[in-house]
């Protein structure tokens, strides 16, 4: 059985990021042999690569990211195992049902649709997403973490279509309650059937931020 897990996109220059975000740049500022340190310098928005998204991402009302509980981040995690979906197709509560009826409060749930496979692609847009009546039961049943392999918990638009507008509800319904949202998660075919495991997401400290790259790891206990 494995132990520690990554869950974690590379953080590299030229990676997928979501429509519109900055691109990520990686070069080298400092160098040993000139300079007698390695520096990199990164250049990147706050929703690159495997990332959290605070209440604030959403709306200007709500909780700002180092205003969060650090539980929020971290805790026992329920897989929600939903792969085999066709592109763009909705994530119902009938799907989460066996995931549901595992919650306890305070859960995190891990979403695993298997799209992180198409990563780089411009298929990784089409993804599954979880309705807003999906949210709201993951809600009820306590949780206020919930992490996806995929680029949004909500249809992210095709590239080019300009006058796409889905609203982000799921967004809505998980930040509104004071929840976080882990987004481009890998690898989370290596947790679907553990029996117990534990999630890590611990994002960098912003002061004010929307959200912040994480090192996400799991931990099968």
């Amino acid at each position: 059985m494995p132990g520690w897990i990554d869950l974690s996109v590379p953080v590299v220059t030229g990676m997928p990021v979501y429509p519109g975000d900055p691109a990520v740049e990686v070069s080298p500022a400092l160098r040993a042999p000139h300079d007698g340190v390695n520096v990199l310098q990164l250049h990147m928005g706050s929703q690159s690569g495997t990332h959290v998204d605070a209440p604030y991402h959403v709306d200007d009302a709500w909780p700002r990211l180092d205003e969060l509980p650090l539980e929020r981040f971290a805790g026992r995690a329920v897989v929600a195992d939903v792969r085999g979906l066709p592109a763009r197709a909705p994530i119902t509560p009938e799907l989460l049902a066996p995931a549901l009826r595992q919650l306890t409060p305070g859960s995190l749930v891990l979403l695993a649709t298997g799209w992180s496979a198409y990563w780089g692609t411009d298929h990784y847009l089409a993804h599954p997403w979880l309705t807003p009546e999906a949210a709201e039961a993951l809600v009820a049943a306590g949780v206020r973490t919930v992490a996806v392999d995929a680029l949004s918990v909500d249809p992210t638009p095709e590239p080019g279509d300009v006058t796409a507008d889905f609203g982000l509800p799921a967004h809505r319904v998980l930040c509104g309650a004071g929840g976080v949202i882990a987004e481009n998660l890998t690898g989370l075919d290596q947790v679907v059937g553990l029996p117990d495991v534990e999630l890590f997401l611990f994002p960098l400290r912003l002061p004010g931020a929307d959200g912040a790259p994480v090192r996400a790891v799991a931990r099968a206990v």
